[in-house]
C-alpha cells in the first residue's frame, strides 16, 4: 500500500487549508485513515481519523471544532479539512492506514501503512 499526501502550505493564523491523501494497493475492506503531525525532536501527534466501513471519526482534542476528516471511498482517499488554524497547528502531517479493522485508534505504532509528510506551516 502507497500513500501519498498533498495541500500543504503557508497560511497566516485564521486561515484554512485542505489536505489529501490517496491510497493505492490492496487497502482490504476495512480500514482505518488517519493524519498525525510531526515536529522537529517531537513523537507523532495524532490528529483525526476515519473509518471505512462506519464512517467512526475521531480528532485530537486540540483541532475538534476547527478540522474535519472526510474520505471518498471509491477513489481510497481521505481529507482533512483545516479552518481556523492557529501556529501551533504547524507541522509535518503525515497520513496512515490502519488495515486491522474499523478501529480509531490515536496510537500511531498501531498503522501499518505511511505516507510522505506535507509540510503546514502558519505564521502569526
Amino acid at each position: 500500500v502507497q500513500l501519498q499526501a498533498s495541500g500543504g502550505g503557508w497560511v497566516q493564523t485564521g486561515g484554512s487549508l485542505r489536505l489529501s491523501c490517496a491510497a493505492s494497493g490492496r487497502t482490504g475492506s476495512s480500514y482505518t485513515m488517519a493524519w498525525f503531525r510531526q515536529t522537529p525532536g517531537k513523537e507523532r501527534d495524532f490528529v483525526a481519523a476515519i473509518s471505512r466501513r462506519s464512517s467512526m471519526t475521531g480528532y485530537a482534542d486540540s483541532v475538534k471544532g476547527r478540522f474535519i476528516i472526510s474520505r471518498d471511498n471509491a477513489n481510497i482517499t481521505v481529507y482533512l479539512q483545516m479552518n481556523s488554524l492557529k501556529p501551533e497547528d504547524t507541522g509535518d502531517y503525515r497520513c496512515a492506514l490502519d488495515t486491522s479493522g474499523n478501529i480509531i485508534s490515536r496510537i500511531a505504532d498501531r498503522y501499518d501503512y505511511w505516507g510522505r509528510g506535507t509540510q503546514v506551516t502558519v505564521s502569526s
